[in-house]
């Protein structure tokens, strides 16, 4: 129980992460970003997967991982489908976050705060999810 409502937790992290970088992006604002390579990750080629851009897609992992964490603490059945669901959800979202992290070293060069914050909180509620 207290891993789900820290999965939880997390999971509403992330939705006020990418709702804040989706405000900007769409006021065209740049994103308050001090270590300086928000910019040039957030308008590379890889923002956007299937035509989505990344935020939304985060937006909507963020959202599904919310309600099932709450299906899950509350007991609702079937639970071992919400808890199978958010499994390969976070497992998804993990090998997604390692991709993008592997593009903004290698391939882009430069890093951003809002997306390596997104990628260790998935990569932390994964944690979380196995180690229990």
């Amino acid at each position: 129980m207290t891993s789900f409502a820290l999965i939880f937790t997390l999971a509403a992290f992330g939705v006020s992460e990418t709702v804040y970088l989706i405000k900007k992006r769409m006021s065209s604002e740049k994103p308050f970003c001090p270590i300086g390579g928000c910019e040039a990750v957030l308008k590379s080629k890889y923002s956007k997967i299937f035509f989505l851009p990344n935020d939304w897609l985060g937006l909507g992992f963020y959202l599904c991982a919310l309600v099932l964490t709450a299906l899950l603490v509350l007991q609702i059945a079937p639970v071992f489908l919400w808890a199978a669901l958010l499994g390969y959800l976070l497992i998804t979202g993990s090998v997604i976050s390692v991709f993008l992290t592997y593009l903004q070293w290698r391939v882009i060069k430069s890093w951003c705060l809002w997306c390596l914050m997104s990628a260790l909180t998935i990569w932390l509620m994964t944690f979380i999810i196995y180690s229990v």
